[in-house]
């Protein structure tokens, strides 16, 4: 109070009004517990900016398997047929190998239950065919060895014959010049004795004789010449005879061949008619053995896509759902594209099931509940239909698991959350990088391909 009023109040009012204030006001020793507090806050604030946080990278997806065959499949009969009777019902376990259904035959061309003795039959007669064909093979061969011998025999008659005939020529035209000589000897000693007769020398009966010499040596000279001629005729015959036999043997051994030929053809066509009806036997031994559709593989019977008896169902048509028992599960993660980069194999992925409790703390993975723990296994070379790129992550199996494996639970296509665990960064380097959008950061640059990954291409 300034004391500019005339009125003065009395000490001991005023100090009765302030004791009783002093409990209406604030206790100055509150304001300097709230600045220690706020001065604590901010220390554990700035050592917590300093601490070090694990970045990651989230994807969403669903359960599958490492391996195709794990799969949930259709199976499909490999032929048509009608359904005589169902083996198992929706959701029973089978083994491989187990009937799952049996059909009846639909195609009129199978309907006889005594077909493969039928075609044993014709396959056996066929055979008989095949032998005698053989049969007649090997006949035509000897014929053909035997028109040979006889050729070599017959050519060298003829051969003999012609040889016979041309010395006959040679003799009979060594006899024409004897005739021919003694024919002139004869006309000349006629001159002598006509022109002697002349003279006197010689009577009318020793020209008369010398005249018959000379027709008889004249006759001999024809003769001769008709013999010479017959024997170069001969010869000529000869000649004829052994072109002659040539061309006929020739013909026969081509008659004989062509036969062969022939047998050799028919003995092919039999012999693939026997392969034919050999594998038609084998088809239908195979066929009569699809009547019984079985499980491929050990599984789940999960839906049966056909129902009743006496459905007819196509060749290759599904006629159920398998998911084989016991698959190796994966989690199928999608991350956005500029995250992949960031991503190797072998990186370490924390993963939240659908239907099991978990509580995650994505910077400090080692204090997360109802997770569990997976590598990177796979990571698509393209992108998905949705823009994302597909990770495969598998469950650990190194001994450093402390989570254990995966809860038998799981079914595929449940859905999965997951977090790819990157390396670590401070607090406040997380904050900062969130605040302006960045991507995470990694200590080095990412490898190209793993080691094994690069064998195998040197490899192949």
């Amino acid at each position: 109070m300034l004391n500019l009023s005339n009125q003065h109040v009395d000490e001991a009012v005023w100090d009765e009004e302030l004791s009783r204030s002093q409990k209406e006001l604030l206790d100055p020793k509150g304001g300097r517990r709230i600045g220690r507090v706020l001065t604590v806050v901010g220390v554990v604030f700035l050592i917590i900016l300093f601490l070090p946080w694990r970045q990651t990278i989230e994807g969403t997806g669903s359960l599958t398997t490492l391996s195709p065959q794990d799969r949930p499949q259709t199976v499909q009969n490999a032929i048509a047929g009608r359904i005589e009777h169902w083996n198992v019902r929706e959701g029973q376990l089978v083994r491989k190998g187990d009937t799952l259904l049996t059909i009846s035959e639909i195609k009129d061309e199978y309907f006889d239950p005594n077909l493969p003795l039928r075609l044993r039959e014709q396959l056996a007669a066929k055979r008989g065919t095949v032998s005698a064909y053989a049969a007649k093979i090997n006949a035509t061969d000897q014929q053909v060895a035997a028109l040979r011998a006889t050729l070599n025999v017959q050519l060298s008659a003829a051969r003999n014959r012609v040889t016979q005939a041309r010395n006959t020529v040679s003799i009979d035209s060594a006899d024409l010049v004897a005739v021919n000589n003694s024919f002139q000897i004869a006309q000349a000693r006629l001159a002598r004795y006509e022109a002697g007769y002349k003279n006197g020398l010689f009577s009318l009966t020793d020209i008369e004789t010398r005249r018959l010499k000379l027709q008889e040596d004249l006759a001999k000279v024809t003769a001769q010449r008709n013999k010479l001629l017959n024997s170069r005729q001969s010869l000529a015959n000869a000649a004829i005879e052994l072109a002659n036999l040539r061309a006929k043997y020739e013909q026969d051994l081509a008659k004989t061949l062509s036969d062969r030929s022939s047998a050799v053809s028919s003995l092919s066509s039999s012999e693939g008619e026997v392969a034919s009806l050999r594998n038609k036997i084998s088809n239908v031994e195979v066929r009569r053995g699809l009547y019984v559709v079985r499980a491929p593989q050990a599984g789940y019977v999960v839906r049966t896509l056909k129902a009743g008896i006496g459905e007819t169902i196509k060749e290759g048509e599904s006629i159920a759902t398998l998911q084989p028992d016991a698959p190796v599960l994966a989690a199928e993660l999608y991350v956005r594209a500029m995250d992949v980069p960031l991503i190797q194999r072998g990186r370490t992925v924390r993963l939240q099931f659908d239907g099991w409790p978990a509580v995650q703390f994505s910077g400090w993975p080692s204090v997360a509940v109802g997770t569990f723990g997976g590598t990177v296994t796979v990571i698509d070379v393209v992108s998905s239909t949705n823009g994302k790129y597909r990770l495969l992550v598998r469950p650990r199996l190194d001994q450093k698991n402390e989570d254990g494996a995966w809860p038998a639970q799981l079914r595929l296509g449940s859905g999965v959350y997951g977090w790819v665990i990157l390396d670590s960064v401070p607090v406040w380097y997380e904050i900062w990088r969130q605040l302006n959008g960045f991507p995470p950061s990694l200590q080095a640059a990412p490898e190209e391909a793993p080691v094994k990954d690069k064998a195998d291409k040197k490899q192949s």
